[in-house]
């Protein structure tokens, strides 16, 4: 990684110049690769840059020592999962859970049948000069083309807008 005076990024291995992203965090694999976080993104080993509201999940496994980062998906297609052995995730951690949380504005669950649902999610670059994104998770056993589970989503999704003030 080459940065400039001021902490900021100017490259990230094969990464190229990334203006005006601050390095917050940095860990590195066994290979001597980095993983970096900056204020909008992951960067991962690879050239792979996921922005904070794309990441779905992240979980840190201290037996194995990798970080497993799932990014936001769409239904019916594989979801994208990177794993990566870190020696030492210092501070990475922390500001992977506070900037993935951050990014999630709103979470409500939707009912459909009996317990089994839907969430509607609103995320939010942390930037905020982006619109929301909104997405669905649904509860294993729902199709999301069956006409009640549309209906209520489409619902759901009406009622989340306005709870933010969407429109």
């Amino acid at each position: 990684m080459t940065t400039n005076e001021g902490g900021r990024v100017k490259r990230i291995g094969g990464l190229g110049k990334l203006a005006g992203e601050r390095v917050l965090a940095l860990a590195r694999t066994g290979d001597g690769a980095e993983v970096v976080g900056t204020r909008d993104a992951l960067f991962l080993p690879g050239g792979v840059r996921i922005p904070w509201e794309q990441v779905q999940a992240a979980d840190w496994d201290i037996d194995a020592a990798t970080l497993t980062v799932a990014e936001v998906g769409t239904w019916g297609e594989e979801r994208p999962v990177h794993v990566v052995a870190v020696d030492d995730p210092g501070l990475l951690l922390e500001l992977v859970r506070e900037r993935v949380t951050a990014s999630v504005v709103l979470q409500r669950h939707a009912p459909v049948r009996g317990a089994l649902g839907l969430f509607v999610i609103a995320r939010r670059a942390p930037r905020g000069d982006q619109s929301l994104q909104w997405s669905f998770e649904y509860d294993e056993g729902l199709d999301p083309d069956a006409p009640d589970v549309k209906a209520a989503a489409i619902a759901a999704l009406e009622r989340a807008r306005d709870e933010v003030g969407d429109r």
